[in-house]
């Protein structure tokens, strides 16, 4: 049986629009028009839209611009777009029309027709218009960037933040844990001198303190709206305080400090407060990269790798090689990294290349690619502190053994016996498999008491004023 359908007509005349669906002519044009992805704008970006058609419907009743009862139809069903009830409606390709229009209408025509049903009318009727009535004094060039701003604003503030929180906690724990299990250092990937498993922990999750900051950095760069300068930023068929009480709305609606954007021109005609939030974000996977890969090394084996700490074993790591298990939580994470900064490339280019005089025309894929990241590297992270970093374990024996056969353990030597000496020692070590304080004692390089005040490891992960003296790269 066809699909029951309905006939809406939008400025270039009739289009046939599924006879359940909330949308109208307009959006179904670009429906047929953009068939490209599949990608479609998520949770956080939908609810920006219907949080800025509240927002409008609140502020044009104040205006005069609405009447009582439209404006609380259009409210209601701007609630539910908000609330996640009409997610279905909002059926758009993500490559599209590069101002986003298609997708404001998509929203205008979705809650028009959604207040009309509310009101007890047919939709179709045109009784709340899309236009004349959602989109009172807006336009799609500056509703698109402000959803954009908001979108991305909650995201890091609700997703991302508090599950890079929960990751430094787990790895601040971890720190404490281990702050006594002297291992082995490296750098250039070669042994180095000792320090504690917890010092590097701590590390990591100053790390994650970072990626915090980072994501406040990112917010702030979102706080102009640009919401009130409509088509081109001189805010045509607005009202002068518009764009100040939209901003002002939107920071109580979301808890976020909003503010009408300084330059209306500036925040219509470039994207550079959402390349630089875009920007942030890189930097985070970057430094969630780091974390992932050292744990993953520092857990390689569990036999013949570097085993000094162990992770959880999630599932099996082979479907040829029985008992391989695998640092899954790891790749997944350094992968989620990966598409970050690939979409960051996005971003920037969109944002260099497709801002022309007076409007941006990249604005679908910058959304798509940072809310994205957003989302993707929320889960990921939470997931990583959940399925891997709780439960990594130490191999102390493991540390032990490793630091005591490095070659670095001669760096304490070095102020007392002098920087060559210590150097024919780590060589002779070397040549004869032996370990450093082995050949000390062979040698009778220093007394017994002296030699292992000095090669203590734990000693060697701090500061010590009674044993300053030749450094090395």
């Amino acid at each position: 049986m066809p699909e029951p359908t309905r006939i809406e007509k939008d400025s270039m005349g009739p289009m046939t629009v599924p006879a359940h669906a909330l949308w109208g002519a307009s959006t179904q044009r670009a429906v047929e028009n953009f068939p490209i992805s599949g990608y479609r704008f998520g949770r956080r970006f939908i609810r920006a839209m219907g949080l800025i058609k509240q927002a409008a419907a609140e502020i044009n009743l104040e205006f005069g611009l609405l009447s009582e009862k439209a404006a609380r139809h259009i409210i209601a069903a701007a609630q539910e777009v908000i609330d996640g009830k009409l997610d279905d409606h909002f059926v758009l390709d993500i490559f599209q029309t590069g101002s986003g229009t298609s997708t404001n209408m998509n929203a205008n025509e979705v809650i028009a027709n959604r207040a009309i049903q509310l009101m007890g009318g047919a939709i179709g009727s045109k009784d709340i218009h899309p236009n004349d009535h959602v989109n009172t004094q807006q336009s799609s060039n500056d509703v698109i960037p402000t959803a954009m701003h908001v979108a991305a604003a909650e995201a890091l503030r609700h997703d991302l933040i508090p599950a890079a929180r929960h990751l430094g906690d787990v790895l601040a724990q971890k720190a404490k844990q281990y702050d006594r299990i002297v291992k082995i250092g490296r750098t250039h990937l070669q042994d180095a001198t000792p320090i504690r498993l917890g010092q590097e922990f701590s590390g990591y999750a100053a790390q994650l303190t970072g990626v915090v900051r980072r994501a406040e950095q990112a917010i702030r760069a979102l706080r102009e709206l640009p919401i009130g300068g409509t088509a081109v930023g001189t805010g045509i068929n607005s009202h002068p305080e518009f764009g100040r009480r939209m901003a002002e709305r939107l920071a109580k609606k979301t808890g976020i400090e909003f503010v009408e954007a300084a330059n209306h021109f500036e925040a219509q005609h470039a994207k550079d407060g959402f390349v630089e939030a875009s920007g942030q974000l890189r930097a985070i996977a970057v430094s969630l990269t780091k974390v992932a890969n050292d744990i993953r090394w520092l857990a390689s084996g569990p036999r013949c790798g570097i085993g000094e700490i162990r992770i959880p074993a999630t599932q099996p790591g082979s479907s040829i090689m029985p008992g391989k298990v695998n640092p899954v939580m790891c790749e997944m994470l350094l992968q989620s990294a990966a598409f970050v900064i690939g979409a960051d490339a996005t971003v920037a280019f969109a944002g260099a290349t497709l801002g022309t005089f007076d409007l941006h025309v990249g604005m679908p894929v910058m959304a798509h690619g940072l809310l994205e990241s957003i989302r993707i590297l929320s889960a990921a992270v939470r997931v990583f502190a959940d399925r891997c970093a709780a439960g990594i374990d130490v191999d102390e024996r493991r540390c032990g053994e490793l630091v005591e056969q490095s070659l670095a353990m001669c760096t304490s030597l070095a102020p007392v016996i002098g920087y060559d000496k210590a150097a024919e020692i780590a060589k002779e070590a070397h040549a004869s498999g032996k370990t450093v304080r082995q050949v000390c004692i062979d040698e009778k390089v220093l007394p017994a008491e002296r030699l292992n005040e000095l090669l203590d490891p734990f000693a060697m992960t701090m500061p010590n004023e009674k044993n300053v003296g030749s450094g090395g790269g």
